[in-house]
């Protein structure tokens, strides 16, 4: 069973959140006592009988307990910042996206741990809004129902879980950092666990999608000039060398007015040339992907993009096909699939409304969590074990010191007639 209320919640406004307030207030409530899960029982004797039987047959008999089911309790720490309904105050719209965003990760997170009860499985989920304060989100690491559950998940972005961990790190339970690809180098506990995959695991991807299957001699990097791109370049030159064996000549550009003409005596009219791209500037890629598309009518062109070009709503999907474009993507979710199909009718049915990402990304980090602590051994310390095939994406635990639990599985994508096509 799951100690959460199932309150149906409408689509959207003001009235979502008031009835989020009473979920959290019955969530948290020391009033909610568990309801223990009943099944098959042995028919109560008959009283005369009873009385009828003589003292002693009874005297030495053993007392036989119920068997003790196992609870699993997990905090659930997301930023709805619930003092701003009703206020004066009210929301701001960046306010209101962050709570909208817990909403849907609560739901699609409770809905997982329902479906997990009809196994037998049981749970005690204790919701806390972080109210997205890092003072508060903090205090919470003091409170001893947080620190008391078998897995803490959230808080939601990186500044919350910097104020939540503490320097030096005071964390001794599992915390999950459920949205955030964030590096876990930038909070240092061995307790973390990254679900999403940090950008050096796109960056490998990448490599091993270059190296495995493209398997050029060159690969031309074209940096735009700005710092922001050396997030994504420092891992990838360093995986491609690993994973190439210093084999692939890795060739630095910087695009100036998306001229690739010094490139030209490099390039080969036989043979895929492969280009890394790893900005994400609206103004840089505008004209350096229409300098690949001209090339590509005289040289064949294979491009490699940063995962955020799923969001950059300015690309050209007719240029992205003509340059083959590919990306790495952890997000990515197949609506054909019959457990989406299923999931989507599931949520559609107890909430009245359609999950977004962020639904789906709670309900399979419910799905993958709830399992493994149902168990009875500790298999959160041994999540490497444990592959996970979710709907938004694949689990593939690996362990790092000091830095916890991160999840290394990307998959890569093509441009092809209009969407986006797994091809690894």
């Amino acid at each position: 069973m799951t100690l959460v209320q199932n309150h149906r919640l409408p689509l959207s406004g003001n009235n979502k959140l008031w009835l989020l307030a009473l979920i959290l207030i019955s969530a948290c409530s020391p009033k909610v006592q568990p309801v223990g899960r009943t099944g098959p029982q042995k028919p109560v004797a008959n009283a005369t009988n009873e009385a009828n039987k003589p003292a002693n047959n009874t005297a030495n008999k053993p007392v036989v307990k119920a068997p003790v089911l196992k609870t699993s309790t997990i905090a659930l720490l997301l930023p709805f910042s619930l003092d701003n309904v009703g206020s004066v105050k009210g929301y701001s719209a960046a306010d209101l996206k962050k709570a909208n965003i817990a909403i849907d990760y609560y739901q699609g997170f409770k809905l997982a741990l329902d479906s997990l009860t009809g196994k037998g499985y049981n749970y005690k989920l204790q919701v806390f809004d972080t109210k997205d304060e890092p003072g508060y989100t903090h205090s919470l690491s003091l409170n001893p129902s947080v620190n008391n559950s078998n897995l803490i998940v959230g808080p939601v972005f990186p500044e919350g879980i910097k104020s939540f961990i503490g320097k030096p790190s005071g964390l001794r339970k599992p915390l999950l950092s459920p949205l955030s690809p964030a590096s876990p180098a930038d909070f240092g506990s061995s307790n973390l666990i990254t679900i999403n995959p940090p950008l050096d695991y796109h960056a490998g991807g990448a490599a091993q999608f270059i190296t495995n299957r493209l398997k050029p001699k060159k690969v031309f990097i074209l940096r735009s000039g700005f710092s922001a791109d050396n997030k994504f370049i420092v891992p990838f030159k360093r995986a491609i060398d690993s994973l190439g064996k210093r084999k692939i000549q890795v060739v630095y550009f910087t695009v100036s007015h998306g001229s690739l003409t010094a490139l030209l005596p490099q390039l080969n009219n036989k043979a895929e040339n492969v280009f890394f791209v790893p900005a994400v500037n609206q103004s840089f890629l505008s004209v350096t992907l229409r300098s690949l598309d001209t090339l590509s009518r005289h040289y064949p062109v294979t491009t490699i993009g940063h995962p955020n070009w799923d969001k950059l709503t300015f690309l050209k999907p007719d240029i992205l096909q003509r340059i083959k474009a590919h990306i790495t993507s952890a997000d990515k979710v197949n609506y054909r699939a019959i457990a989406t199909v299923n999931f989507i009718k599931a949520y559609r049915k107890h909430f009245k409304s359609e999950p977004t990402q962020y639904a789906y990304k709670g309900f399979d980090e419910g799905l993958y969590f709830g399992e493994l602590l149902a168990q009875d051994g500790n298999e959160l310390s041994r999540l490497d074990a444990h592959d996970y095939t979710a709907l938004h994406n694949s689990f593939h635990f690996i362990k790092k010191p000091g830095l916890g639990w991160i999840n290394t599985h990307v998959n890569v994508f093509k441009y092809t007639n209009f969407e986006l096509k797994q091809v690894q």
